[in-house]
């Protein structure tokens, strides 16, 4: 296993005088930084979604100011790149755990370790500690993909299926999403901004007051819908051609919390599933069962992964295991997803370490928030 060792030139902060290890595994390219002040305590670091077609190595581009305040606390912070982008759930967690012990064979067992990762990366926490917990000390998911995969993609799905029927034209039908010979391609960064401008323009010339209506269904503020709709038609199409169909069935799904339900499910576009949505979502799906503390920080509103997909699903699934004692969350006054602070990254991770060391919850709302959303 080929590593390259540089030593940053910096000498204005303590983290410039880290140890970067670079290198590659099975699981994808990786990173691991080394801060001088070693505490012999690790971070294991999840990315979030990737777009297609996006360079590889960007994946972790800007680690160390990220996670700065980790490193200024004297933790390693370990970080793959991931064998695939789009949808990689199931790899990350494997090609995580496979950093995790190449650390230990080049740098020996720490002392403790904990689990941290960004939107779909938050969703790694919860994985990792379910099937490898027995390695962890305590995990931070920050704006996480938490529900069980399948239900935040289905709920994409069904914004597609609901708005193709009451706008139709304005963004790609499913059926040309999940025809893998179609034309649909991915909607680059670059071209975002002119293609939501776009959307919202064609949006508010067929009907403002219902196109309003339609994303306070999917707690979605308006002006952020046409950007969901675009980050949208990227996943809905990676998962097309991940599977090579569609894995969702909506023929005899029931639309509500529309102003005119009955319309909406005239109009809806409805396709059968014809592939079995267990061959991408079924490895490391959620379970609940977690047996080490867990803090979650969420922003209390997200335009791409609302409360009721971070928090309350995973919520509900760690009280039915009866673990509510393992689990704890951090809400700020964020108004965009990941949108933190780096204080209240340092404090939701500080709270988590006290956590683990006091067996004690920490309060729900973060000191620099706004009040925290009501439970459901």
């Amino acid at each position: 296993m080929k590593k390259l060792f540089l030593l940053l030139a910096l000498s204005t902060t303590l983290f410039a005088q880290e140890k970067i290890d670079l290198g590659t595994l099975k699981g994808g390219g990786y990173q691991v930084l080394m801060p001088k002040n070693w505490n012999k305590k690790l971070v294991m670091y999840a990315h979030g979604y990737q777009f297609m077609g996006t360079p590889a190595a960007s994946a972790n581009a800007g680690l160390d100011k990220r996670l700065q305040v980790i490193l200024d606390r004297g933790f390693a912070v370990a970080a793959s790149d991931y064998p695939i982008q789009g949808f990689a759930l199931p790899e990350g967690v494997d090609a995580t755990e496979e950093l995790r012990q190449a650390f230990i064979k080049k740098m020996g067992q720490p002392d403790s370790t904990f689990m941290m990762g960004h939107s779909m990366g938050g969703g790694i926490p919860f994985a990792t500690l379910e099937n490898f917990g027995q390695h962890y000390n305590g995990g931070l998911p920050l704006c996480p993909l938490s529900s069980r995969p399948y239900l935040q993609c289905r709920k994409e799905y069904d914004m597609y299926a609901t708005i193709n029927g009451l706008f139709p034209g304005i963004v790609p039908s499913l059926k040309d999403i999940f025809d893998v010979n179609s034309s649909v391609g991915f909607v680059s960064f670059a071209s975002a901004g002119q293609r939501m401008g776009e959307i919202k323009k064609a949006l508010l010339q067929k009907d403002s007051v219902l196109a309003v209506a339609f994303a306070k269904r999917f707690d979605l503020k308006f002006d952020d819908l046409p950007g969901a709709l675009f980050f949208n038609q990227n996943v809905l199409r990676d998962i097309a051609l991940k599977l090579k169909g569609n894995p969702f069935d909506n023929t005899e799904t029931l639309y509500t919390g529309f102003p005119d339900n009955l319309k909406v499910n005239a109009v809806a576009e409805r396709l059968p599933a014809t592939k079995d949505q267990a061959q991408l979502f079924a490895r490391y799906d959620r379970t609940g069962k977690i047996d080490k503390p867990v803090v979650l920080m969420h922003t209390i509103y997200d335009q791409l992964i609302p409360v009721s997909y971070a928090v309350t699903n995973i919520e509900n699934m760690i009280h039915a295991q009866g673990r509510d004692q393992y689990f704890a969350v951090k809400y700020t006054n964020g108004q965009a997803h990941c949108q933190f602070t780096d204080a209240q990254t340092a404090k939701a991770f500080d709270a988590m370490r006290a956590f683990v060391k006091t067996g004690k919850k920490p309060a729900i709302a973060d000191a620099a928030s706004a009040t925290a959303p009501a439970r459901m």
